[in-house]
């Protein structure tokens, strides 16, 4: 069991650039879960006991009005964690994790979590560098969804979810990418609609599969690469 689970720390870029130490440290308390889509990991407000490391799932992060509806504020796969609250000290994030993408993570008490970030080194400095390329993120998604098109921002959010799988495919429906991006599911299908008559993706029954990516990334608005550009300057490429 620690053959694999080394192995699958590999698989999460955090966890894949801790020191020998810190790993043997954080080896023994860590749990394989599997995360099914649409699993709420956290609710907005909500302690949080875990902290989780994605390897295959994507998980996305939610601010949820009071009405009822919802907008994406970031997405998070291997290359990073869930549950940045609970190491920045506030315990809570007013936001909710739903799992976008199903698949699996490496799983940590939250009480081991902190012991092994209050010593410092490699630990505590992975977790800071994804906090920085994640605050990155939200700031870019806020200006995104105010000052670009529909089409910037669904390029934008397709790119961003297939540099954090591996399949060209993306299983999600026209009304769930709706509420991510916080608009009329009408407006997502015409937008669709245009990505596919220029050959960019391919979408059938609720399964979005991405036929050129270069040029989606020629399409696409300077958010998204702004929010790449972090992310590979402070955490490696993808």
């Amino acid at each position: 069991m620690t053959h694999k689970l080394l192995s699958l720390m590999r698989k999460n870029i955090l966890l894949a650039s801790l020191a020998e130490d810190a790993c043997e440290r954080v080896l023994p308390d860590l749990e394989l879960v599997s995360l099914p889509l649409g699993e709420v990991l956290y609710e907005s407000g909500a302690l949080q006991n875990f902290i989780f490391f994605p390897t295959t799932a994507i998980v996305s992060l939610l601010y949820v009005t009071s009405s009822g509806q919802t907008a994406e504020m970031a997405v998070t796969g291997y290359e990073g964690v869930v549950g940045v609250a609970l190491f920045l000290g506030g315990g809570s994030m007013p936001s909710r994790a739903v799992i976008q993408s199903q698949g699996h993570a490496l799983r940590m008490q939250a009480t081991t979590m902190i012991a092994e970030f209050e010593r410092g080194g490699s630990f505590h400095q992975a977790l800071l560098r994804y906090t920085h390329a994640l605050i990155t993120q939200m700031s870019l998604t806020a200006i995104c969804n105010r000052l670009h098109s529909l089409d910037h921002q669904l390029c934008r959010w397709l790119l961003l979810s297939h540099d954090r799988l591996q399949t060209d495919t993306i299983v999600m429906t026209h009304e769930l990418i709706a509420n991510m991006l916080a608009v009329r599911r009408e407006g997502v299908s015409v937008a669709a609609k245009r990505l596919q008559k220029a050959g960019l993706i391919r979408y059938s029954r609720g399964r979005i599969t991405i036929t050129d990516r270069p040029g989606l990334e020629a399409r696409v608005c300077e958010c998204y690469q702004v929010i790449k550009s972090e992310h590979d300057r402070l955490l490696g490429k993808y």
